[in-house]
């Protein structure tokens, strides 16, 4: 439920038990109509992942260590990408979401430059998807067209569905009923999601964690993911 002055979306990533099996991508392409790059294009860079796991390693033979980073759209407070749109086709709403209007984009790709995470992807052609996988498409959102920049959402339309649902049962938004895809599908549950303005839901309970931290805090860019510090030796 939101306590005052609306929603602010956050989602905190416990990186203790998260294995890098890379689901969350998958279902994230699924549910936002992501087009699958080739080996070439990818030779080139031009992946289109909305989200990517990020894998470090610790230790070295014969006892190699892993740590695996998700890392969607920061949806930052003071996002850079922001002020350097010359078209306005990326702004912050009232929900504390970094929102993009696709038909506006002209494709400057200023503000992939001035993201210090990477995570916004340039679609570099008109995709098709041949039948019968065209019929796997989500028809909640679109498929965005050649020359415009694209980017995590945080499954807006999910979190439209929600409140929609909500607001016909003439009730508040419940914590827990908003649940984007790679939230969904992440089988050890290392990611979490909910209304920051909500002292008592899950993903604020996780932020006042001690193992809490934001990646690149000290760039003044206040992101809305949050982490959870993997706790040295395994276990969940």
């Amino acid at each position: 439920m939101s306590h005052g002055g609306g929603h602010k979306w956050g989602m905190a990533i416990d990186l203790d038990r998260c294995t890098g099996c890379n689901a969350c991508m998958v279902a994230c392409s699924a549910e936002n109509n992501v087009p699958i790059t080739s080996e070439d294009q990818a030779g080139k860079g031009r992946l289109m992942h909305w989200i990517r796991v990020n894998r470090y390693w610790q230790s070295g033979w014969p006892r190699p260590e892993s740590v695996h980073i998700p890392v969607p759209c920061m949806h930052c407070g003071k996002a850079p990408c922001e002020p350097v749109c010359p078209v306005y086709a990326t702004y912050h709403n009232e929900e504390n979401l970094n929102a993009m209007v696709y038909n506006r984009c002209v494709g400057t790709r200023y503000c992939a430059n001035n993201c210090p995470y990477s995570v916004r992807v340039f679609n570099w052609f008109d995709n098709k998807w041949e039948g019968p996988l065209d019929e796997q498409l989500n028809p909640d959102l679109s498929v965005r067209s050649r020359g415009v920049m694209e980017k995590c959402t945080f499954c807006i339309q999910r979190i439209r569905r929600a409140k929609e649902q909500a607001s016909t049962e003439n009730r508040a938004l419940r914590d827990g009923e908003v649940v984007p895809a790679c939230v969904q599908t992440c089988p050890p549950g290392a990611l979490l999601f909910g209304d920051l303005n909500d002292p008592d839901s899950e993903v604020s309970r996780a932020v006042r964690n001690l193992r809490r931290f934001r990646l690149m805090e000290h760039l003044g860019t206040e992101p809305s993911v949050t982490y959870l510090k993997r706790v040295k030796g395994g276990g969940t």
